[in-house]
């Protein structure tokens, strides 16, 4: 087990009364948001770039958001088991490093009038491979950092600030393309991990990291440690089977959204843009009320609801024509109620996680629901392009964003949705070898 003066609490360490206080945690957010701004900027450019400047049709957008995708599917348990042996810190600031390069590779290869769909698809696959050990590490990172009854306010912050990324990635990615060039667009994305990189090298509390090794067989063992241990937990469970099903249906719908808007509805990239913004002022809603309702009326009230009421809003898209601006605004609510629900769904699935994860299980077990809940998207961006080229946009667009409202489906059908407003216990996994010693990098 970890020594007591290892696991951060109460006693153990002193901790200033806010968050906001404390320069590590600040150091975290900042570097962050720099990313997730980075992320949701090159999210938006690098298929935006293909559908407009390289003429794209469904099947090489649906390949390309696909291999994004893959190392999701591929990667999520590695990163998982090898992040729990390492420390956090070092994983995300080797992560912004080389999407900023690959990044800044793009943006000079455009300039140079290189920058065709095969090249655009090694990019997009070194980005989708970096973000994948990012994502697992600053999940991990904030329960080395701060108290667990700081959970809530410190994920909140957090996905508040993904929320923020949200408003002004997609906004500037669009504005961009539109107004100067693909290659500004992704030199952009570049310098926004490029601070990422920069402000998490700030952080210099040392985190009390379980004991790694490099033999193959152990690795195996750490990954099945995490399987097992996310299996037998009912609630982390029905969060892989639920965020699935979202997963893999709205990976399906975006690769027909992302044709939708400009082929049928006509909008400019800057219009694109700003309608996926829109799921950011949404996000920092559902961010407040995360911080408020669960605690008020119970996690799997909450649950249920946000994911309910935010993915059917898209059920109104297909019902949707020309580029007036009824149609903007209809746009911009649909992407303020899904980002609301979504984002409440997001930080209330994660504090329940963390809540019931065991410290040295916290990687393998955020990786674990990744790999379940997003190994599909993949699968599901092929099958919207070849939906799109078969059935039509606007038919693949409502068949996507009803298979959308399965997971909230799954989730009311299961133990999750009684979670009541008290966040429930760990639970200790059965092998001890989930909680080695702790050491230094």
């Amino acid at each position: 087990m970890l020594p007591s003066s290892s696991i951060p609490s109460d006693s153990s360490r002193s901790v200033p009364p806010s968050l906001w206080r404390d320069r590590d945690f600040r150091s975290l957010w900042v570097g962050q948001t720099a990313s997730q701004l980075g992320e949701h900027t090159s999210l938006l450019v690098l298929p935006l770039f293909a559908v407009l400047a390289l003429d794209a049709g469904p099947g090489e957008l649906g390949a390309l958001r696909a291999v994004g995708q893959a190392p999701i599917l591929l990667l999520s348990l590695l990163a998982g088991a090898w992040v729990d042996g390492r420390r956090t810190r070092t994983v995300m600031i080797v992560s912004d490093a080389g999407r900023a390069l690959a990044l800044g590779a793009a943006a000079l290869a455009a300039l140079m009038g290189g920058l065709g769909l095969p090249a655009l698809f090694v990019v997009v696959l070194a980005v989708g491979v970096l973000s994948v050990f990012f994502d697992v590490a600053y999940q991990s990172s904030l329960v080395r950092l701060v108290r667990r009854d700081q959970l809530v306010r410190g994920n909140s912050a957090l996905e508040g600030s993904r929320s923020a990324a949200q408003i002004g990635g997609p906004a500037l990615g669009g504005a961009l393309v539109s107004w100067l060039s693909a290659p500004v667009a992704a030199a952009a994305g570049a310098l926004f991990f490029a601070l990422s990189f920069l402000s998490i090298r700030r952080i210099r509390r040392r985190e009390p990291v379980p004991e790694h090794t490099e033999r193959p067989s152990r690795t195996g063992r750490r990954i099945l440690e995490g399987l097992r241990f996310v299996g037998r937990e009912a609630s982390l469970r029905t969060v892989c089977l639920a965020s699935a099903a979202f997963q893999f249906s709205f990976a399906a719908l975006m690769t027909v959204y992302l044709l939708f808007l400009p082929r049928e509805l006509h909008l400019s990239g800057t219009v694109v843009g700003l309608s996926l913004a829109a799921v950011g002022p949404g996000a920092l809603l559902g961010s407040l009320l995360a911080a408020r309702l669960p605690g008020r009326f119970g996690h799997g009230v909450v649950l249920v609801s946000a994911a309910a009421i935010g993915d059917g809003a898209f059920l109104w898209v297909p019902a949707l024509h020309g580029s007036s601006a009824g149609t903007v605004a209809a746009l911009l609510a649909v992407g303020f109620v899904f980002g609301a629900g979504g984002q409440l769904v997001n930080v209330t699935v994660m504090t329940v996680r963390q809540a019931v994860t065991p410290y040295g299980m916290q990687g393998r077990a955020a990786a674990t629901i990744t790999f379940v809940g997003m190994g599909l998207t993949p699968l599901g961006s092929l099958l919207g392009g070849h939906l799109a080229q078969e059935w039509g946009l606007r038919t693949s667009l409502l068949v996507t964003a009803a298979g959308m409202l399965l997971s909230p489906a799954v989730m009311a059908l299961s133990p999750l949705a009684r979670l009541g407003r008290t966040l429930p216990t760990p639970t200790t996994p059965r092998h001890p070898r989930a909680h080695p010693a702790p050491a230094t990098d």
